[in-house]
């Protein structure tokens, strides 16, 4: 009953406040300081070490976050565990007198559920069920803890119960057990609430109690330690922090504490435990952990970096990693994929900048750069595609259903810059082998509308990657202007065909060149728009443009002014 609770109301508080804590400890973590305060919050509220451990290990392997940022994170993670037994203290307050027997533990838990019941079962929005799942899974946690108490209770009396707790005052033998009944159990504070249950027999001594205590700290890392399967470098990495971090700094106060035991003889080692001591020696030795490890983050990150070997530099080829264990996490996989598809972003950009370049100076190393960026876009599209579409099975919010729209619109867009990048070098590479010379008109030209597709592809990913649909206004002006240019140029160079200025092989190529530069922008005007539509909640993207090429707005025509001066022939 007790492990049922807690679980429920842990899953209830990760999806109450999960969503929400999850961006803020990937995006203000950037500290140390402010990493362990993080972590210890998050852990606070979400009840589990583990889960906070875990979610630090995806940020790691997906990218999204440093190995140094990690450590410090997982520190808080360690003390932030400890609020649990505080929270299991309420089952333990005395109900025989004055104003505590409000607040017993049979009254709270018939409270708790009650309230529980009722928002779960009679209100209809489904944050009142999350809070409802919450407050039952509390009570049942308490309701658990009774019946372990009330089990073990007469257990004090039982003198190889004695004696076997007794054998526990040795360090060595606390620390084992306390270790293997967490592993077992998969969760810190768990075995710390069972330990306060047992505590309640009155055999149990402080003495006793802290060599499980610091073993259940150690022992916690075992759930972190499978979340390394399949896991990148950086990811295992990650994982390891935890048990490095928990060895270390248990041993390290185990030491100073028995050494100074033996010169000073503390006495209050023979102190019996209650729940309430429980705690507090739980939350003092977690925090004298984080104060040990605190000082030597850069050395623990040194530390799990030589335990695993990267034999291959880590996305050399720039392949997106996204996290499949964020998929259970819409607002941590929305932001990863956010940062993949800025990345492929800018990868196009890249590209054509590059491709641009070969038309005036071609090389067969620019060449193959931009062959290699065209084939990156491809392998981004399949990845951000397949991914993105697994998370539209899951429960979102309205606002995270219209990022992934507008994601799944966006990334053939950019997949399609790079093939078009990749047309231009195709271009630039027929220039480079036939010999193809322009006429210094044809030439003027061409750099003229190059520098205009240049404008807006660096203006549309810009805007995109900042998320600033002010700036998307802008570029479908451009886009017109650039059609306008390209219809022109194409004009211009059958008049100097036909009065022999230009040759056939020329044109092919000066044709193919125009083609790319009017598709390029016609897919910024795309991004642009699909900005301007999540902004609107409705995705019509032709209505929009019909809207925009039949009713000029003042904006529009001041901006297409501006464009059309600048980019003047």
């Amino acid at each position: 009953m007790f492990l049922f609770g807690m679980k429920v109301m842990g899953d209830g508080l990760k999806s109450v406040a999960g969503s929400k804590l999850e961006l803020v400890l990937y995006r203000l973590s950037n500290t140390t300081f402010k990493g362990v305060l993080l972590g210890t919050g998050v852990t606070g509220v979400i009840q589990s070490s583990c889960a906070t451990s875990v979610m630090v290990v995806g940020f790691v392997n997906s990218g999204m976050m440093k190995l140094k940022q990690a450590v410090s994170v997982i520190l808080g993670a360690i003390l932030g565990t400890s609020i649990t037994g505080w929270v299991i203290c309420l089952s333990y307050i005395d109900s025989s007198s004055g104003w505590t027997g409000l607040i017993s533990t049979a009254t709270l838990t018939g409270l708790v559920a009650l309230a529980g019941i009722i928002l779960y079962m009679f209100i209809k929005k489904q944050a009142a069920a999350r809070i409802g799942a919450i407050l039952m899974g509390f009570a049942v946690l308490m309701f658990g803890m009774s019946m372990m108490s009330g089990a073990v209770g007469s257990l004090g009396e039982n003198e190889t119960f004695r004696q076997m707790l007794s054998s526990l005052s040795n360090p060595i033998v606390g620390v084992i057990v306390g270790m293997v009944a967490t592993a077992v159990l998969q969760s810190a504070s768990a075995a710390v609430g069972i330990l306060q249950a047992i505590s309640v027999t009155g055999s149990i001594t402080i003495g006793a109690a802290l060599p499980l205590l610091m073993g259940i700290a150690i022992g916690a890392a075992a759930p972190v330690l499978l979340s390394a399967i399949g896991a990148t470098v950086d990811g295992k990495r990650a994982a390891l922090i935890y048990p490095v971090t928990a060895a270390l700094s248990v041993m390290a106060c185990a030491s100073v504490f028995y050494v100074l035991n033996a010169i000073f003889s503390f006495s209050f080692l023979g102190v019996v435990a209650d729940p309430f001591v429980v705690a507090g020696v739980n939350s003092i030795l977690r925090l004298a952990m984080v104060l040990v490890a605190l000082p030597f983050t850069e050395i623990i990150d040194v530390m799990v970096t030589h335990m695993v070997r990267d034999k291959k530099p880590q996305g050399e080829d720039g392949a997106p990693v996204l996290e499949e264990r964020f998929i259970g996490h819409p607002s941590l996989a929305i932001e990863q994929s956010r940062d993949a598809i800025n990345n492929m972003a800018r990868n196009a950009e890249t590209a054509l900048i590059r491709a641009f370049d070969l038309v005036g100076a071609y090389s067969e190393e620019g060449f193959a750069e931009v062959d290699r960026l065209e084939k990156l876009g491809d392998t981004f599209e399949d990845a951000l595609g397949t991914y993105l579409i697994k998370l539209t099975g899951r429960e979102m919010t309205d606002q995270q259903n219209r990022d992934v729209s507008m994601f799944l619109h966006t990334i053939s867009d950019f997949e399609r810059l790079s093939d078009h990048a990749r047309n231009i070098a195709e271009s630039a590479r027929e220039i480079h082998s036939k010999g193809v010379k322009f006429s210094g008109e044809a030439q003027h030209e061409l750099d003229v509308v190059t520098a205009a597709v240049k404008e807006i592809v660096h203006s549309a990913i810009a805007m995109f990657t900042a998320g600033d649909v002010a700036s998307a206004y802008k570029i479908e002006p451009l886009e017109e202007l650039i059609d306008n240019l390209c219809d022109e140029l194409k004009l211009n160079h059958v008049e100097r065909l036909q009065q022999g200025i230009c040759t056939i092989d020329q044109g092919f190529v000066f044709n193919d060149l125009l083609t790319n530069c009017e598709r390029v922008s016609d897919h910024c005007s795309n991004l642009a728009v699909a900005m301007i539509e999540l902004e609107s909640d409705v995705f019509d993207t032709h209505k929009y443009l019909d809207h925009v090429k039949d009713k000029h707005t003042e904006e529009f025509e001041r901006y297409f002014d501006e464009y059309k001066e600048r980019f003047a022939i």
